[in-house]
């Protein structure tokens, strides 16, 4: 009868290692389709938050349309009409609050029932989430900025001379403001606070960075131009009204912040709720 030995040390080493697996690069793609499906269906199911999305840029712009229509070139729009520098303005705005506000919002409720903690216990992987909510955004932002251009050329504002810079201004734009609100509800304590937190900061900035009424100030201006909001208006301004193309400082500005938020979502962002 054989006796089956132990095998030893040398054998034991020689045999060969089982392959690493590598990551499956199909499976992450497929979840991060299905991530921007699921936040594309639960935006459009909820007409509430659709409708002051889309229905309030429009409705801004349809107002001083109704109020600067037919005016012409004017010093105190720097040379251009009404219209032409309320146009890329406001549709900068309606990107700021689908990227930023809504974004803060909403991972701020998250938090607060639980959503994250449900979520992050999952296979789900963090950058496929967050992925997925850039790529919402951005979506969200080409509908209303497509909205408000349409608008605008119904008062006879033309189209923008290189697409091409606005597209890039458009994505750059979105994602530095989506950092941004993912960074701000990383440090909101829960979801009552966030739409209070979320304004605090974001009208100040709208109203210094000339979005709503030219500033004149050069010494606001030149504060205003260190901050997020007056490069994106400044950077979309050009190709609609000045006959100009890439705005490389300003669209340096808006990345250099959209980095600042990215690292506060890195060194805050919980996936629980903070106790009281």
């Amino acid at each position: 009868m054989t006796s089956t030995l132990p095998p030893t040390t040398e054998s034991v080493a020689r045999e060969p290692r089982a392959p690493r697996q590598r990551p499956d690069r199909r499976g992450s793609v497929a979840m991060l389709v299905h991530q921007i499906r699921y936040e594309q269906l639960s935006f459009w199911r909820n007409p509430q938050s659709m409708v002051f999305t889309f229905v309030l840029p429009i409705v801004i712009i349809a107002i001083f349309g109704a109020v600067f229509s037919g005016g012409g070139s004017e010093e105190f729009f720097f040379g251009m009409s009404g219209m032409q520098y309320y146009t890329p303005t406001i549709a900068a705005v309606s990107v700021l609050g689908a990227c930023y506000g809504q974004l803060a919002i909403v991972l701020a409720m998250r938090r607060q029932t639980g959503v994250l903690k449900r979520l992050h216990a999952t296979p789900l992987p963090a950058w496929v989430y967050f992925a997925g909510l850039l790529v919402h955004c951005i979506v969200v932002s080409v509908i209303d900025v497509a909205l408000v251009i349409g608008i605008g050329t119904l008062y006879d504002v033309s189209l923008p001379t290189h697409w091409a810079a606005v597209g890039v201004t458009l994505v750059l734009g979105a994602a530095s403001f989506c950092a941004l609100g993912v960074g701000v509800a990383s440090l909101i304590r829960n979801s009552e606070a966030a739409p209070a937190v979320v304004q605090f900061i974001q009208f100040p900035l709208v109203f210094i960075s000339g979005s709503y009424f030219p500033i004149h100030s050069g010494v606001l201006n030149t504060i205003a131009g260190l901050l997020p909001v007056k490069p994106f208006n400044d950077a979309m301004l050009a190709p609609f009204a000045q006959d100009a193309s890439f705005q490389w400082k300003e669209l340096a500005v808006l990345a250099a912040w959209g980095v600042i938020g990215a690292l506060i979502s890195v060194r805050s962002f919980r996936w629980d709720p903070r106790p009281e």
